[in-house]
């Protein structure tokens, strides 16, 4: 029984080890596209959306092992729960990274286009993004549903700012049609870090399943924007 402990513990280990790399790879991405965005700088840019791929290798790992986990040592309870979270956070992880990768396509769209305006708020959801998806991840990797649902209201800025970006790129564009182009990129890019915020959210929703075996959806959306039902 002691041994079979241990191995599920270890397994469960490799699982969380797996998702931190990949919350990592997620993080330095989200950084180095907005990176991109703000400089123009359209080597970053690629190097981004190539990055994607690892993101999308480890996806693959962490779902195998997962699999093999369950199949082998069988987890009950808490323990079964715990995988079956891993197996959905990874996905939510995957999706960050390709939302991250869009950002990054929009820089090479852009071309040599200047920046319709400086970029203020969109590094602030870009961070909030970011802290975001640290705070989730301690939260799964300890258990703790109150940092989890901590996390829910740092949501609601994202979408603040999302909305406040939004209505100032939108009234550019109609104040000065040939500035459409311009202004629907960085729309684009704030979708993007906007979706990466409702992913988080997942995650917290995966993490109290995990800790109550209680699902249900957290901060849900009824009101869209334009921008929303582009996806």
């Amino acid at each position: 029984m002691t041994h079979a402990r241990s191995t599920l513990d270890r397994g469960l280990t490799e699982i969380n080890e797996g998702l931190l790399r990949i919350g990592s790879l997620v993080d330095a991405a989200i950084e180095r596209s907005i990176q991109a965005v703000a400089q123009r700088d359209m080597g970053l840019a690629r190097q981004v959306d190539a990055d994607d791929a690892k993101v999308n290798a480890l996806r693959f790992q962490v779902e195998e092992d997962c699999l093999a986990l369950i199949a082998r040592q069988q987890p009950a309870a808490s323990d079964l729960r715990a995988v079956l979270a891993a197996f959905s956070i990874v996905t939510d992880l995957e999706r960050m990274g390709d939302h991250a990768a869009g950002i990054a396509r929009t820089v090479l769209h852009m071309g040599d286009q200047p920046l319709l305006k400086p970029l203020i708020d969109l590094p602030r959801m870009a961070e909030t993004c970011r802290e975001m998806l640290r705070l989730a991840l301690q939260a799964y990797v300890k258990r703790d549903a109150e940092k989890a649902r901590s996390i829910v209201a740092m949501d609601d800025t994202v979408d603040a700012l999302y909305t406040q970006i939004f209505r100032e790129i939108l009234s550019f564009m109609v104040e000065d049609p040939r500035t459409t182009s311009r202004g629907l990129y960085l729309i684009f890019a704030a979708h993007n870090l906007e979706r990466i915020g409702d992913r988080v959210t997942n995650i917290v929703e995966r993490i109290l399943f995990m800790t109550s075996g209680e699902m249900r959806e957290l901060n849900p959306k009824v009101d869209k924007t334009a921008a929303d039902l582009v996806e």
